[in-house]
């Protein structure tokens, strides 16, 4: 580790997540809906994190569509 860091371009609070990078969200969900949506990850052969993140993108071209 170096004995000095520059931090004089740095930003207080702010987070860089790169483009195309994973977040992690920690979230709290009723159990029959991570039943459903985690019986439908399992049925496609997918994670559910990536499923989910399907789900929600449509929902939200939907949303945008309505607008």
């Amino acid at each position: 580790m170096p004995d000095e860091i520059d931090f004089s371009r740095g930003v207080r609070g702010l987070h860089h997540i790169p483009p195309g990078a994973k977040v992690f969200l920690p979230a709290s969900i009723e159990r029959s809906v991570w039943e459903y949506f985690s019986g439908k990850a399992e049925e496609k052969g997918v994670e559910l994190s990536e499923l989910l993140t399907e789900v929600l993108k449509r929902d939200i071209e939907i949303n945008e569509a309505l607008k």
